[in-house]
């Protein structure tokens, strides 16, 4: 894999993936999102070797437990990111740097492994879409809470006409959450909760 999917989410999405997982604390991938990833461990490595010769899918899953052996199988939450890898480099050691492109947020569940790493079968979330009547308003207060960080970000411009799903994502990255309520922002299927309680959260800390 080398580039990002031409069409975004991508039309098979809403189908069943067995695919592996990559556990990871306090990480979170958002669909839309590109994140850079040093992969070092050796099973990981055997991972992305496999993915590089098909499709590219891995489910990047929170890590239930902060006090978790990452060394051996911890708990993830049952909501993730689905991500398929974008670009790659192999480095000199073994290691590979990869880019991953969020597609969705996915229910997933473990699933039988004959590799060195887990698998799980991953659903995508059934999301409940903003009325479209309340979508404007709704868009238009997430734009401006964004725009409360600016001064942090001064060279970031925000497209015109971005949806409330991803404007309510942005957000909550920006308010750099606690691992407890970013999952449950993360893993709630009605996107107006996510966005209202987002907003909530971002007038606490004004």
């Amino acid at each position: 894999m080398d580039s990002i999917p031409d069409t975004w989410p991508p039309p098979d999405l809403a189908s069943s993936h067995v695919v592996p997982l990559f556990p990871l604390k306090k990480v979170y991938l958002f669909p839309g999102s590109i994140m850079p990833l040093m992969i070092f461990e050796e099973r990981y490595r055997s991972m992305v070797e496999d993915l590089l010769d098909g499709p590219g899918r891995l489910v990047l899953g929170a890590v239930a437990d902060e006090e978790a052996d990452m060394a051996g199988a911890p708990n993830v939450h049952d909501v993730a990111g689905l991500g398929e890898i974008g670009k790659h480099v192999r480095l000199p050691d073994g290691r590979f740097i990869i880019w991953l492109f969020g597609l969705g947020r996915v229910r997933i569940k473990e699933a039988p492994s004959e590799h060195p790493y887990r698998m799980v079968t991953a659903e995508q979330l059934e999301e409940v879409p903003v009325p479209r009547g309340l979508r404007p308003g709704l868009e238009q207060r997430l734009h401006d809470a964004f725009l409360h960080h600016k001064e942090e970000n001064n060279e970031l411009e925000l497209p015109e006409n971005l949806p409330v799903e991803f404007l309510t994502d942005l957000l909550m990255q920006k308010l750099k959450l606690e691992q407890p309520m970013m999952q449950e922002l993360f893993s709630e299927p009605v996107v107006q909760r996510r966005a209202e309680r987002a907003l909530e959260l971002h007038g606490e800390r004004e």
